[in-house]
């Protein structure tokens, strides 16, 4: 009896225990992890996650910030394994497609959430860069347009000379700085990255349609238009526009340092990510972008001086994608969908991490100097009537080789007519 009594009692025990680790579990938020090197430590994402914690208080935000390359790197080896965060950033173009395997089509969520037409909340570029026959793999957290030099006009008002509106005018502008002993047009070029906004500026400029033909594989590279493009991108070394040394020179440690930081350049070639330097509390950036003295304007140039200036490229700089291994796929969505929405506004207008990609983020960033806004102004302006297309190539192996032609022929051992060749052998040997 007293055996048959306790094990009545332990079993009574187990089920009272049972009962309330269900209970504990239910009250337990889930931990999704969310993975990305943008944004980054310095911006406004903790307050995101906390507000968003604070809406949704069973739902746990790990933020694992890494640097880009670190990023992807730790991505292929967790995902190839089954792991990976729950959410993470990703690249459009070439990273876009190639984790396509891990990516959820995010389709269906959005529906539920915003009604068959929610890419109406995003601009149409946005969706037509994400868009899979019909199918999106990700929200696009903000935009960046590429294809600005950024003057300080400070130089310009020193030397008495205007902004240039052609190829011919930069180049003797850039004669003009460097018989004064002043830098010319700073080009980050160890970085391929910057190289290949650079190019794209020029071949959308000589001729968009046969470009984004080109890499699509409807057109040829080894076509007149492309070997003016690579002709023009090394006429950028030789004829002195770009500083000497330039290959040698990356963006953000070098180039971006003498312009951005101690001032001692008059133009840099970057992008609309520039914009953030207005809001930067670092004593030198702040001298530069937000003293009494700083005046910059971001400017096109007609690269192959038929009398029409070039356009912007742009390109979602990050998407937010749900991982296929992801166990908390319904927290994931809501995340990522509150990030993309009152995130977005959040650094849009807290830090101008990006330019928006929604159609309702109204621009008003706080703590901006007049200088700053009429920047900002000017390339959101030009974006809706001058952008020619997008700054990514969505082919990995394309976009390598475009890398390397580029390196090849700014060194000179390459000549154009061979980097056409190079890049159309290789567009010729995708499966798209």
């Amino acid at each position: 009896m007293k055996r048959t009594l306790s094990l009545l009692v332990a079993v009574a025990m187990l089920m009272t225990m049972g009962i309330s680790s269900v209970a504990f579990a239910q009250d337990t938020p889930v931990t999704i992890t969310f993975q990305t090197w943008n944004p980054g430590e310095g911006s406004k994402i903790n307050d995101i996650i906390a507000a968003f914690e604070a809406e949704n208080p069973d739902i746990k935000v790990n933020y694992v910030y890494m640097p880009y390359s670190d990023h992807l790197a730790d991505l292929q080896v967790k995902m190839f394994s089954g792991e990976g965060p729950d959410v993470f950033g990703m690249n459009a173009g070439a990273p876009y497609e190639t984790f396509r395997d891990f990516e959820v089509d995010i389709t269906d969520y959005a529906v539920a959430s915003d009604g068959e037409n929610w890419q109406d909340s995003y601009l149409p570029f946005c969706m037509n860069l994400l868009n899979r026959n019909g199918s999106y793999y990700g929200l696009p957290l903000g935009l960046t347009y590429a294809g600005l030099i950024w003057a300080d006009m400070n130089y310009f008002t020193k030397y008495n000379v205007q902004i240039p509106t052609n190829y011919t005018e930069l180049k003797t502008l850039c004669d003009t700085f460097r018989a004064n002993g002043e830098l010319p047009l700073l080009m980050g070029a160890k970085d391929d990255w910057i190289n290949k906004d650079c190019f794209t500026n020029i071949a959308d400029d000589i001729d968009s349609d046969t470009f984004y033909a080109a890499v699509e594989g409807t057109a040829s590279w080894d076509c007149p238009s492309m070997i003016q493009a690579f002709q023009i991108w090394q006429n950028c070394f030789t004829d002195g526009i770009f500083q000497d040394g330039a290959l040698g020179v990356n963006v953000y440690t070098d180039t971006w340092d003498m312009f951005g930081t101690n001032a001692k350049a008059p133009m840099m070639y970057n992008g609309s990510w520039v914009m953030d330097s207005y809001l930067n509390m670092d004593p030198s950036i702040k001298a530069v972008f937000s003293s009494d003295s700083s005046n910059h304007k971001p400017f096109l140039i007609d690269w192959n001086n038929d009398g029409k200036s070039s356009g912007l490229a742009a390109s979602v700089d990050v998407v937010l994608c749900m991982n296929t291994n992801s166990q908390h796929k319904d927290a994931a969505w809501k995340w990522m969908n509150y990030l993309a929405k009152q995130g977005q506004d959040v650094l849009v207008n807290q830090s101008m991490s990006y330019c928006p990609s929604r159609t309702d983020i109204a621009l008003n960033v706080q703590g901006m100097s007049q200088n700053g806004t009429d920047n900002l102004n000017y390339i959101v302006e030009t974006a809706k009537t001058n952008t020619k297309g997008f700054r990514t190539i969505p082919y990995a192996d394309l976009d390598d080789q475009l890398g390397e032609c580029l390196s090849a022929v700014a060194t000179g051992d390459m000549t154009p007519e061979a980097a056409a060749a190079a890049m159309q052998a290789v567009s010729a040997s995708l499966q798209r």
